[in-house]
């Protein structure tokens, strides 16, 4: 009988460039990496034949791929993901890149670095995604279960210190203001860019533990940001992917209260949006819990009215009242005396009005929705010019709820100018849904008017 044909390996390429890179001997690269894997309680014995047995293209058991990428990584000063070493063996290229909620820090870092490298690249599998309910709650329990990283600091790489993790709060600040007025369509491949060229040779970076707690929480937010940007760009599969490695990332911060933000805020909407009403409720009521005891009354009222949310898609007039009322509650001890954190602060009375119209809308209460829209509307300044469109749209919204079909088309022609500014498609979608209320008004001239200037507009 003949023997059966061996499958032969092929050379990891990938792995041979990096060694020549980071101008590594084998038996060098082989030391660095028994080196690396004591500092994570690991007794790797590694040589020169182990190195050239994975040059011919054998692949290591566990963890060593990923401590082979962190020394490599170290020597070259930058981070170096399993995929570039060509051990990812499928793994890390699949569909469930930025998916995880890694139980270590660097493996944290490892994932979210990849899914900024892949945005880069446009890589195909993260533009065309799909969102699972199951990946935004999945994230939320690990989160709630998880305790602290007992250790941020590195001691590798170029020295980072405050004035990095200040640059990185700077920056964000600025890319929001410009997202509010402008959208993200001007302002996400931006943020993509800086995040794959600057902030991840930052984390890769030798920090002291203080300093790693504030870098960690700075990029949490950006990447918070670029997730919300994702969405607004209709990209909603990638959102999901941001939103779970900031909070991944808020943990190693040590930040239970932005944690809960971006379960809150960030994924609970981005269900809303989906049409998941259970998930809503269930990632709003996990922030509440997770960070109880830990954010101002500022934040549990976003939090609380994020829940309201959840309710009234699923109808549940009763508990999304009750839940609004405990969100105005808290929003009335939100006072200027009260030290907010940067990423709450913005949450003002306009915009729990916005959420609290929301709820009204979707349970059919028009008057309220009507009145509540208006006082968000009272409430933003110019600057949010997104957030007044869509309050524009809800408004238009609720008067066509009202039967007020001439006020509502006068409102959405306000609202199609001020998204004509913008590159919004959070804001499109809204026009969208509005215009699909009109329908059973379709041959009245005022609506035939309005989606002849939305034709026009769109020309």
């Amino acid at each position: 009988m003949a023997a059966r044909p061996l499958v032969a390996r092929q050379p990891n390429e990938r792995l041979q460039a990096l060694i020549q890179e980071a101008g590594c001997s084998n038996a060098g690269l082989a030391r660095r990496v028994n080196m690396c894997g004591a500092e994570h309680g690991l007794d790797l014995r590694y040589d020169k034949t182990s190195v050239a047995r994975w040059l011919r293209g054998q692949q290591p058991r566990g963890r060593a791929p990923a401590i082979i990428a962190e020394a490599l990584g170290r020597k070259l000063g930058r981070t170096v993901t399993i995929d570039e070493i060509g051990m990812a063996n499928g793994k890390n290229l699949a569909s469930g890149v930025g998916l995880q909620f890694s139980p270590t820090v660097l493996g944290a870092i490892e994932q979210v670095c990849e899914l900024w490298r892949s945005d880069v690249g446009r890589r195909d599998f993260l533009s065309g995604s799909t969102v699972a309910a199951s990946a935004l709650v999945e994230p939320s329990r690990d989160w709630l279960i998880t305790a602290m990283d007992n250790q941020v600091a590195r001691s590798a790489g170029p020295r980072v210190g405050r004035a990095d993790a200040a640059a990185v709060r700077a920056m964000t600040e600025a890319l929001v203001q410009l997202d509010h007025q402008f959208g993200s369509g001007h302002v996400r491949p931006v943020v993509v860019h800086y995040l794959n060229s600057v902030v991840s040779g930052l984390l890769a970076g030798s920090y002291r533990e203080a300093v790693g707690r504030e870098l960690f929480a700075a990029v949490a937010r950006l990447t918070e940001l670029a997730g919300y940007m994702a969405v607004d760009t209709g990209q909603p599969g990638l959102a999901q992917r941001y939103y779970i490695q900031a909070l991944r990332l808020a943990q190693a911060a040590g930040d239970r209260g932005y944690g809960g933000y971006v379960l809150a805020a960030s994924m609970s909407h981005l269900a809303a949006q989906l049409g998941n009403p259970r998930e809503i409720a269930q990632l709003a009521r996990a922030a509440q819990e997770g960070a109880r005891g830990r954010v101002t009354p500022r934040a549990e009222a976003m939090f609380y009215a994020a829940e309201a949310r959840g309710h009234a898609l699923m109808g549940d007039s009763r508990a999304a009242q009750v839940v609004a009322g405990r969100a105005q509650t808290a929003m009335d001890r939100a006072d200027s005396a009260t030290e907010d954190p940067v990423w709450i602060a913005h949450f003002d009375q306009a915009y729990l009005a916005d959420e609290l119209a929301h709820c009204h809308r979707d349970l059919g209460q028009a008057a309220a929705a009507a009145r509540t829209a208006q006082e968000s509307l009272d409430g933003h300044p110019t600057t949010r010019a997104r957030r007044r469109a869509i309050g524009l749209v809800l408004l238009a919204t609720a008067q066509v709820q009202q039967r007020d079909v001439e006020q509502a088309c006068h409102t959405g022609t306000k609202a199609v100018e001020l998204l004509s500014s913008l590159r919004s498609n959070r804001g499109a979608e809204y026009l969208e849904d509005f215009r699909d209320r009109l329908e059973p008004y379709r041959d009245e001239p005022v609506v035939r008017e309005f989606g002849a200037r939305l034709e026009m507009q769109a020309a």
